[in-house]
């Protein structure tokens, strides 16, 4: 005879007992109930401020509808226990419904903390912690514009995002002297509030809230130091505190501040009764994330499934990787350095990025560490803290150093290697799961072992394990998008342009599944773009942030502005133009290295007004912010030149303008060269043309900045016309078959047989494709359409360009000083501006 598991809770934790009782045999052995308290089954809490953008849960369930009933599981929704006996072993529901239990588990979580001030129980005043929750803010924000978050934390800043995504001016109200005060440090803290604050929320510190002001309905706060918040509505994110009410009140031992007491098998002190997850007090330490609920859940699942074999828990560790309102953010282990350490600390304050490494005194171990604005690290830096692996004798290079450098822990680590703190999943679990056959794709292999489904912070290692184990097995590998389409960005180019698909719905909805990511998003709104050649806003949703605003936004939250000035060239008029649109809008002005002007210090308010102005006197959308055709640099040529041989200058022109704003999967540069002394540096540039004798060299595949490379010679002394049409099918060749995000450099080392097989493309035509090249080209050419054009003669386009969405003030944020004759951003912190 079966014997009775009950379990209070539906959260994630409870679900994910349940789980781990079905993967360990256990409903052969219990009848197991759940109870919830609210009206539908488990769905992800993590990431609640995706309701807004979705308005649907269906993508936050944790199981199919029929999960429970497929494993033989009863779920009571809207039941919350009421009544508990631990000597008859029975609880009654709130439905009246009468349970007996031989092992109970408490999974209750928690609630929200309420601070203690006056005037909580006014009308616009709500918590954020579950689906109703969000209904009700977002029924009650339909008539206000300003709302402000008590609580600066993970839950708090998830709540201003969310706040946000409705369309409402956001404000943070923190009590402490920094954001996230118990993950990162001062100087963590000052970047992520600046880079935050740029994207229009106000932040609020060492605030301590007196009351809350207004009549019947909430009409903002009034702090202890006298000063005022005008806000028409108030989300409490503060913190949480454990749902402990029912066992405080029945008999089960509970902890002077709360949480049900469990020893490291999550035993209560009544027999047979556990309680896992925020409700747990372990310790003396009540874990208020995910990861460590689901470690307790497993170990109690095995514990009540294995009978003589039981496991302990022991703690958990506190990582965290998060992308906060945009911005990347993750901290682990003692990130805060509060045992004896040596730090290593970087900031790079024009790209707002900020690294920390914690090091045990002697510089060997990994004891913790802070990222802010660039994650990339996290999953190496991670597995190298869980696994205690020795670190290389110059540890610097694990944040300053290059992706290839941060990976090549991977290989070295053992099987028991923890690769995904979440789910305690570890290296030889992936293994073994790729070698069984089960799965040969990362979706597969988060389906299989759970790894990746929490923080995310191990995909790029599982992607990396995954790729390297299936080459080892002599398996194709396939370079899928993302998680959302299993083909590569190739494939669905092909399959956009054979099936007429033009929009990412409809290509998600015929091709992928779920809802997208910031990853597939701008990768198939730039193929939508290199095929149609629409004006990118009508995909504005799905376009990168640069993209967006056309415009590349800066340091301090303003923007750049770079009109178009074909191979250099500029008369005297424009110039004085540019000169006085500057000084109208008292931007900062600097030559590029594209030999162009930047005009730098715009705010977003600013931007349809200044495109206005400079296309009225004829100029237009340099696309300095795209990864698109951006600039063709030349030498003054034969023109003016006496060692000129052709007349570079008009061929520039003549290039720059045939193929302006064409999307590519990176950004693609070019220049001409009136003579071999190269003077505009052709040979650095992803098509380079240099004056011959006979005609024109074309040179592909060279590029500047980290990684320079030296472009080769495809074909030689071409004349005018040959060169221009080997261009077009060069252009199109790359922007059909590269992967997202590849320089042509790096596409040409990877295209097999280098650049004889693309020679014998472009120039023998191989593939017998020319003609539709050229013909894809003609067509990019004869649609082109200036983007600032678009939305300067578009009213409903130009409402996007505001700071704050139902206000028309300006960011008050944004400070500026002068210096040599022009302004410029005040400075970044100094703090800590050097890696020491």
């Amino acid at each position: 005879m079966k014997r009775k598991l009950v379990v209070i809770g539906n959260g994630m934790v409870g679900h994910r007992f349940a789980e781990k009782i079905v993967e360990f045999g256990g409903t052969e052995k219990f009848e197991v109930t759940i109870l919830g308290e609210e009206p539908r089954r488990a769905y992800d809490r993590v990431h609640l401020s995706e309701y807004f953008t979705n308005r649907s849960v269906d993508s936050l369930y944790l199981s199919g509808s029929d999960w429970y009933r497929t494993n033989g599981i009863r779920l009571l929704l809207s039941q919350p226990a009421i009544s508990l006996d631990t000597v008859s072993r029975k609880i009654v529901t709130s439905a009246g419904t009468e349970l007996e239990f031989d092992e109970l588990v408490f999974a209750t979580g928690s609630s929200p903390f309420i601070p203690s001030f006056e005037g909580l129980d006014k009308e616009g005043v709500f918590v954020y912690r579950t689906i109703e929750d969000l209904e009700k803010m977002m029924s009650y924000a339909k008539g206000i514009s300003k709302v402000a978050v008590l609580g600066g934390g993970l839950l708090g800043l998830e709540a201003a995002k969310a706040v946000l995504d409705m369309g409402k001016e956001s404000h943070v109200v923190e009590f402490a002297s920094r954001l996230m005060p118990r993950q990162l440090d001062e100087a963590a803290s000052a970047i992520l509030k600046s880079k935050i604050e740029s994207l229009g929320v106000r932040i609020h510190l060492q605030k301590e809230t007196k009351r809350a002001l207004g009549e019947s309905s909430f009409q903002g706060l009034e702090f202890v130091d006298g000063s005022i918040l005008d806000v028409d509505m108030l989300v409490i994110s503060a913190g949480i505190r454990p749902r402990d009410e029912l066992a405080k009140n029945f008999g089960i031992e509970v902890g002077p501040r709360g949480g049900i007491q469990v020893d490291d098998e999550l035993r209560t002190n009544v027999y047979g009764v556990y309680a896992i997850g925020e409700v747990a007090l372990h310790k003396n330490m009540i874990y208020g994330l995910v990861a460590p609920g689901y470690e307790m859940a497993e170990v109690l699942a095995y514990n009540l499934c294995s009978p003589g074999k039981s496991k302990q828990y022991l703690g958990s560790d506190l990582s965290t990787k998060l992308k906060l309102i945009g911005v990347d953010v993750a901290s682990f282990g003692d990130a805060l350095g509060q045992e004896e350490h040596l730090p290593i600390a970087y900031t790079n304050p024009r790209t707002g990025v900020y690294k920390k490494l914690v090091l045990s005194p002697d510089g060997k171990k990994l004891r913790g560490g802070i990222l802010v604005g660039d994650a990339d690290a996290y999953s190496n830096l991670l597995t190298l803290y869980l696994n205690n692996v020795d670190l290389p004798s110059e540890p610097e290079r694990l944040i300053v150093g290059s992706p290839s450098e941060e990976n090549s822990a991977l290989g070295s680590l053992p099987d028991d290697a923890k690769i995904c703190s979440c789910n305690n999943v570890s290296k030889g679990d992936l293994l073994n799961a790729i070698r069984s056959g089960a799965c040969s794709d990362l979706g597969g292999l988060k389906d299989c072992t759970k790894a990746g489904t929490g923080c995310g912070g191990c995909v790029p290692q599982m992607n990396s394990l995954l790729k390297e184990e299936l080459r080892a097995q002599g398996k194709v590998v396939t370079e899928h998008v993302c998680e959302h389409f299993k083909y590569s960005r190739q494939e669905l180019f092909q399959i956009a342009k054979v099936k007429g698909i033009k929009t990412f719905d409809e290509m998600v909805r015929s091709h992928g599944m779920g809802n997208g990511c910031e990853v597939c998003k701008p990768a198939v709104a730039s193929i939508l773009a290199s095929i149609y050649n629409e004006p990118i806003q009508k995909h504005r949703e799905i376009q990168d942030t640069n993209d967006k605003y056309l415009a590349n936004i800066q340091r301090g939250g303003t923007y750049s502005v770079v009109p178009r000035i074909p191979g250099g060239e500029i008369t005297p008029e424009k110039l004085i133009v540019i000169g006085q649109i500057a000084k109208k809008y008292e931007l900062y002005c600097k030559i590029t290295g594209g030999q162009r002007i930047d005009l730098l210090g715009a705010k977003m308010d600013q931007l349809p007004d200044i495109w206005r102005d400079l296309v009225e006197e004829g100029f237009e959308s340099g696309h300095a912010y795209g990864k698109a055709m951006r600039t063709v640099k030349s030498c003054v040529g034969s023109t003016w030149c006496r060692y000129g041989v052709q007349d570079s200058t008009a061929f520039a022109i003549r290039i720059e303008e045939r193929y302006r704003g064409i999307r590519a999967p990176h950004k693609l540069k070019s220049a001409v060269s009136g003579c071999i002394r190269e003077c505009a540096e052709a040979r650095g540039k992803d098509f380079g043309i240099i004056a011959t004798e006979k005609g024109w060299n074309l040179y592909v595949g060279g590029n500047g900045g980290v990684n320079p490379k030296h472009a080769v010679l495809l074909a030689a002394d071409l004349d005018e016309e040959t060169c221009v049409k080997y261009m077009d099918r060069f252009i199109m060749f790359y922007v059909r078959t590269a992967d997202k995000l590849t320089r042509t450099s790096a596409w040409l080392e990877q295209l097999e047989g280098g650049i004889d097989y693309l020679k014998d493309v472009i120039i023998n035509d191989r593939l017998g494709i020319n003609k539709d090249l050229e013909a894809e080209m003609e067509s990019l050419v004869g649609s082109y359409v200036c983007e600032w054009k678009d939305v300067i003669e578009d009213p409903e386009k130009q409402k996007k360009y505001k700071h704050f969405i139902n206000s028309g003030d300006t960011d008050p944020t944004v400070l500026f000083i002068n210096e040599r004759g022009q302004k410029r951003p005040v400075d970044w912190p100094k703090k800590e501006a050097v890696v020491n």
